[in-house]
């Protein structure tokens, strides 16, 4: 069984491995940091292996998510979708009221996961990426009901 829940300063080494390989980017020690830095990390795991991983970071009464990352063989399960919905459960005890996030255009099935699960566009951010992709700028207010839960 996939279990989701808070990740304690012990699992993050190995939720560091796991952020770079699905994302890419920054080495393991500079994920490690951010992960440190970030106020909620949440992960999908099952018996002790790490299937996925989801940050983000709470401004006042505004969350932002920074991360979802799900290991290749365990993506389509729909881990994305309980991850998300963790992670604004963490922010809205935390006081947030609404959850913002900003999400490659290019990437389709990311934008079908966040539309699916009520998030609005609210604006772009042109060449955004190095690669020259732009950014979609999403938000749900966190106060409504759920969609897809």
């Amino acid at each position: 069984m996939i279990q989701i829940r808070p990740a304690s300063a012990a699992d993050l080494p190995a939720l560091a491995v796991l952020h770079q390989a699905a994302l890419g980017g920054p080495g393991e020690q500079a994920t490690l940091a951010h992960l440190r830095a970030l106020a909620l990390v949440y992960f999908a795991a099952k018996s002790d292996q790490f299937l996925g991983v989801a940050t983000g970071q709470l401004a006042a009464d505004e969350f932002e998510i920074h991360a979802v990352a799900v290991a290749e063989a365990a993506r389509g399960q729909g881990l994305g979708h309980r991850l998300v919905r963790a992670l604004e459960q963490g922010a809205r005890e935390a006081g947030a009221a609404a959850a913002f996030l900003e999400v490659r255009a290019g990437n389709t099935a990311a934008r079908a996961l966040y539309t699916g699960l009520g998030y609005t566009e609210f604006g772009r951010r042109p060449t955004y990426y190095r690669d020259g992709d732009e950014a979609v700028l999403m938000r749900r207010d966190l106060r409504e009901p759920p969609c897809g839960a």
